[in-house]
């Protein structure tokens, strides 16, 4: 290996040594931070969504498309609705899940640690009749505007965990109508959906988003008409969890003119609402993915109306509120999910090493020269002890110098950098003088000692 070459390795070599402390240190405080932030989340993550066929379960494929492509799978779990994804949410049987307004606890929920990532989108309470049975309650116009019409009628208020009948039990008490009163069932939307249009039934109350492909059965079945609220103001101020929402003229199919005139109705908001146990990382991602899923225009609401967080009941987490009102950090547009959730993870603890590292810095210097110095200077300690024996007058003559001559051999196969050949040539020369004074003050036995007197 040439010389200059051998020079630059072992400079290097050095460099590196003297620099492990602070290197040991830094890699031991981001392995310390790592291992206490958890900045990567788990590759699995359970959302709870609704009936086969529902809104819920629709836009549950859409966020497990969304989250696929960063590696993330979401495992969809059918349920009866709101109220039971609720119930899975605060059992800890979900990461995340649709919970329609009403549903919720907003105290004690907020306690057992849920939290809303923002409103999605506006599910309208849907009341759909048959023609024929209207017109036995008003021959009239065969319609039915108001709650108290619906006594005589079989009825079906959705599946138990749906969260409907809870709404609907509200909305009947106000209309000092005890539901127990009622010819009422809990059949799951399917079934009851059939029921109706065989004639087993005479209104059905669906909670959804229009893109339900039941509802959108429905709106474009004949002798099936679509319950108009003629008091869906009154009930939105009575019901904080309500809103007065209009399905507008020609909205389903303009060309058909379907409604053939708006529709007062009312509409729950439903909120995507995740565990403060599920990793921040996902939250993130959820709400990131929220802005895609559901910024668009729809039947009830203009585009980027949603997802907001004006109308969630459980506070808003900081990654909801953030990807919903905030301005994403630069690095998202160019890095991947995995890089881009480590900065944002660990930017502080990145920062903290920053400043510890600049006066830790300081002391590899001091370090490389130490190593690189006493690759010298711990020959002086033989060399001394050669002298002493020089000056003592101990030991053999010709043992003395041959110690000398191998301690010689030794120093010129020592290297240094160029910086540091200074202290080199100073041990040499040392090593010189020793070797001079013992050829001057010890002579052979053969030769007489020249004193300074006769010389």
């Amino acid at each position: 290996m040439p010389k200059t070459l051998k020079l630059i390795l072992l400079s290097l070599r050095d460099l590196v040594v003297s620099a492990g402390p602070v290197v040991f240190i830094v890699i031991g405080a981001l392995a310390a931070a790592y291992w206490y932030l958890d900045p990567q989340p788990p590759k699995t993550v359970t959302l709870a969504t609704g009936p086969a066929g529902s809104a819920y379960a629709e836009f549950g494929q859409r966020y497990a498309n969304a989250l696929k492509t960063n590696g993330i799978d979401v495992v969809l779990k059918a349920t009866d609705g709101a109220a039971d994804n609720l119930q899975m949410l605060r059992n800890g049987e979900a990461d995340a899940g649709f919970v329609r307004g009403g549903s919720a606890d907003p105290v004690a929920d907020e306690e057992a640690g849920l939290m809303s990532l923002g409103s999605l989108f506006y599910e309208p309470l849907w009341l759909f009749y048959r023609t024929d049975a209207a017109r036995k309650i008003d021959p009239g116009t065969a319609t039915l505007t108001a709650l108290p019409q619906l006594k005589s009628l079989r009825i079906n208020i959705d599946k138990q965990g749906s969260g409907v009948p809870d709404i609907m039990e509200k909305m009947f008490k106000a209309n000092h109508i005890e539901a127990r009163t009622l010819r009422s069932s809990n059949l799951e939307p399917a079934p009851a959906v059939e029921a109706l249009l065989a004639g087993k039934l005479d209104l059905i109350v669906l909670a959804s988003a229009p893109q339900s492909p039941l509802v959108q059965r429905l709106l474009r079945t004949r002798g099936i008409q679509l319950m108009d609220f003629g008091q869906s103001d009154a009930y939105a101020r009575r019901f904080p969890f309500l809103s007065a929402v209009t399905l507008p003229r020609g909205v389903i199919d303009l060309a058909a003119d379907m409604p053939p005139h708006d529709v007062s109705m009312l509409a729950a908001t439903t909120s995507l609402v995740s565990r403060d146990q599920t990793h921040p990382a996902l939250r993130q991602l959820f709400a990131q993915s929220a802005q895609t899923v559901h910024s668009g225009a729809g039947w009830f609401n203009r585009a980027r109306d949603f997802p907001n967080t004006r109308t969630s009941e459980l506070p808003v987490s900081p990654e909801g509120d953030r990807a919903i009102n905030g301005t994403p950090p630069f690095w998202q547009r160019y890095l991947p999910f995995w890089a881009s959730n480590l900065i944002e993870r660990m930017w502080l603890v990145l920062g903290g090493l920053l400043v510890l590292m600049l006066p830790l810095s300081k002391i590899v210097p001091p370090l490389y020269q130490f190593r690189v110095r006493s690759r010298v200077f711990r020959w002086y300690a033989r060399l001394r002890e050669i002298e002493t024996k020089v000056d003592a007058h101990t030991g053999e003559r010709d043992a003395l110098l041959d110690e000398l001559d191998e301690l010689d051999r030794l120093t010129h196969r020592i290297t240094v950098p160029l910086s540091y050949t200074d202290e080199l040539y100073a041990l040499r020369n040392n090593i010189y003088a020793v070797r001079k004074r013992l050829l001057a003050n010890w002579p052979k036995a053969s030769e007489p000692v020249v004193t300074e007197a006769e010389a």
